[in-house]
């Protein structure tokens, strides 16, 4: 078979699209040439398939290898398109008798050694396979149960390419067969009955619980406001199923899914230093943006210890998500938008000074403590 085409899915931020694969083997000098805008880890796949395939005692096919990656207009980016690149190879040299069917999605990236290595963002590209009318996705073994959230998709893991081609070729199957993960009770987080008194903070905290308000803290070092900020996240409700997939798709991309726990009940908790960046906080990078800090507390508590310590150009940057709850990111490589509906608590010292003493020892003269809290 000369001609073979498999699926997979390249993601833009949350979004995922399905990407149609087309590898051509013709007579000529042994070259390989792929086209569709792929980026520079995409481009590398061909080393690493090379190399994964004599690994995993196959051929690497000495003729003319043309592969495409359709839509032609969508740019390609990361390492998850290795395994349908490998498998279409394959088919179109006859070492499989036939490729996937259509409805088939291979998601996952190929280790020197044939190895199949856990991917970000799976869970966004089971569902755009899900909508795009995809009833079945293979993926490495290492991402099985978060692909398994998605519901009337059969999921199948592989934890190495020689297993792949053996079940393609109707051999002995050792592909892992997905089942819906029975949810565990989301483990205990700090809880408020640690605190014994403050009760104006607690207070604080229950109202703006009950009704999504933001919070300020202020009081001098020690005074407990980093002990009543961590313990917000633990007295909200936890997230409904649609909230819950949501949030693991955003901590699915950004790389931070808790290890073991594919899904994400309970609402997020994020604490950044104040020396942090514009970009670590509200989503950045080369290319496309991925997720900040405040994508990643999507639904929970973004707490800003420090506050006026934090870049005057941070501070404003929150503005228009606090508004509209989410965050459009423009850069070179496109657009992407992350939700961004999360609970502010800000924490001060009443001066520059810091003294744990309080009032009674600081140092500042009133001007320094306006400027200081006018941050």
């Amino acid at each position: 078979m000369p001609l073979a085409r498999t699926c997979s899915v390249g993601l833009i931020g949350l979004h995922g699209h399905v990407v149609d694969i087309e590898a051509d083997l013709s007579e000529g000098i042994p070259n390989f040439t792929m086209i569709g805008l792929p980026d520079t880890s995409v481009r590398e796949a061909r080393d690493r398939i090379r190399s994964a395939l004599i690994n995993s005692q196959q051929k690497w096919p000495m003729r003319r290898m043309t592969v495409a990656l359709s839509p032609a207009t969508l740019p390609k980016r990361g390492s998850g398109f290795d395994l349908a690149l490998a498998v279409a190879l394959l088919a179109a040299a006859g070492v499989v008798p036939a490729p996937p069917p259509a409805d088939t999605v291979l998601l996952g990236e190929l280790g020197l050694d044939g190895s199949v290595r856990p991917l970000r963002g799976v869970l966004s590209s089971v569902l755009a396979a899900q909508e795009s009318g995809r009833h079945r996705v293979i993926v490495p073994a290492g991402n099985v149960a978060e692909a398994c959230l998605v519901p009337k998709v059969d999921v199948l893991g592989v934890a190495c390419l020689a297993d792949l081609v053996a079940y393609l070729r109707g051999e002995d199957c050792r592909l892992l067969t997905g089942a819906a993960p029975v949810e565990k009770a989301p483990l205990p987080g700090p809880d408020l009955c640690d605190i014994v008194g403050q009760t104006q903070g607690r207070r604080a905290l229950e109202i703006a619980a009950a009704g999504g308000h933001h919070v300020y803290l202020q009081g001098p070092p020690g005074a407990g406001k980093t002990m009543l900020a961590e313990r917000l996240s633990g007295i909200l409700p936890l997230l409904a199923d649609d909230e819950a997939l949501e949030v693991t798709a955003i901590h699915s991309v950004a790389g931070t899914l808790p290890a073991g726990s594919p899904f994400v009940r309970r609402p997020p908790y994020e604490s950044p230093h104040h020396t942090s960046s514009t970009a670590s906080i509200v989503g950045g990078g080369s290319g496309v943006a991925r997720p900040g800090a405040i994508s990643r507390a999507h639904r929970g508590v973004l707490f800003l210890d420090e506050a006026p310590e934090f870049a005057t150009g941070v501070l404003d940057a929150l503005r228009q998500p606090l508004e509209s709850g989410h965050v459009t990111l423009h850069r070179s490589g496109g657009r992407t938008r992350y939700p961004a509906a999360f609970q502010l608590v800000l924490a001060a010292n009443p001066c520059p000074c810091a003294s744990p003493a309080g009032d009674q020892a600081c140092v500042c003269t009133s001007w320094a403590r306006r400027r200081y809290l006018s941050r």
